[in-house]
């Protein structure tokens, strides 16, 4: 099959478009004849060397396309099926064939476009699971998303509104962006460089993608009971120092949540809000706005782009046919 690889950490500049063996699915695994794979930023940090791969390695963790076989004991799908799928733990979603655990494949709700269903996995799912299952969101509650025109971003602002959030602000850091981010319907959009003078304890919940000092500066915009969501680290600025006594005397908490290592613990879970964020796309109430639909030999181009912050939405990455 022909897959982009990682042959080295020397960014996404270095991956390699090449002929590899197809991977076969093993025991409650399910092969996917793989049609669209989503471009996530973390892909790009993969390239980077974010984590260390065994190389060559076929990056790519969320994907749509037809189950292609099923692994020893799995049942719930059928081969030829339209699925979309998290390969989070497995990669491959840049191969023509991915493999992945079989709670983590979902059948695309009829009529969805398979290139949208690709791009739902990652960061809606995460969305629905960091706001329900974690920050347990209530009705009425107000949440600040960071990065709100992202990828990641504008699926929180997204998945709040549907959780019935009674307010929704979005934070971005340039002008266009706040345009884009005012388009996907949050109450309110504010550059970064605002926060600093922003009323404290405004919000109940906080969305933070990025990280770096403005993680600190967010603490200071919950209200009591407040609770600020870490899911991830954008930025690169590495570990951030929050005061315990600041939680203390405020009565706010801090939460991390990875799809990642849930994916790897309790799939069962994820594949269930996997199902959920599918039908929240398909019908309508959560939208998925893809920017761009780009060949998968552009994906070094596009992973480039997603490092170097000059993307609005997602991107899907097409597999040629056959």
């Amino acid at each position: 099959m022909k897959a982009m690889q990682i042959t080295g950490y020397d960014g996404p500049e270095g991956l390699r478009y090449d002929e590899i063996p197809a991977p076969e699915p093993g025991p409650g695994q399910v092969a996917i004849d793989v049609g669209f794979a989503g471009a996530n930023y973390v892909e790009a940090l993969f390239a980077g060397g974010l984590v260390d791969n065994p190389l060559p390695w076929v990056p790519g963790i969320e994907a749509a396309g037809r189950v292609r076989a099923l692994g020893e004991g799995v049942d719930g799908v059928a081969p030829g099926e339209p699925v979309a799928a998290l390969t989070i733990n497995t990669g491959g979603a840049y191969g023509r064939v991915a493999v992945t655990h079989a709670d983590l494949v979902a059948p695309i709700p009829p009529g969805m476009d398979p290139a949208i269903a690709a791009v739902v996995p990652s960061n809606t799912t995460t969305a629905l699971l960091a706001l329900e299952r974690v920050a347990r969101l209530r009705p009425g509650e107000r949440v600040l998303v960071h990065a709100a025109a992202g990828g990641l971003g504008s699926q929180f602002g997204q998945v709040a509104r549907a959780l019935g959030a009674g307010r929704v602000v979005g934070v971005v850091g340039s002008e266009s962006k706040r345009r884009a981010a005012l388009d996907l319907g949050y109450d309110e959009v504010w550059l970064r460089a605002d926060l600093e003078g922003a009323e404290p304890g405004r919000f109940d919940v906080i969305a933070d993608p990025v990280s770096g000092p403005g993680r600190a500066t967010s603490l200071g915009l919950l209200r009591l009971g407040g609770r600020l969501l870490a899911v991830g680290d954008a930025a690169q600025a590495g570990d951030q120092r929050i005061s315990s006594n600041t939680l203390w005397f405020n009565g706010i908490g801090v939460l991390g949540f990875n799809l990642g290592a849930l994916s790897a613990a309790d799939p069962r879970t994820v594949g269930a809000y996997l199902r959920r964020a599918l039908a929240l796309v398909a019908s309508g109430e959560v939208l998925v706005h893809v920017a761009e639909r780009a060949p998968i030999r552009e994906a070094p181009r596009v992973l480039a782009a997603l490092r170097d912050g000059s993307t609005v939405g997602k991107t899907v990455l097409v597999h040629e046919a056959g």
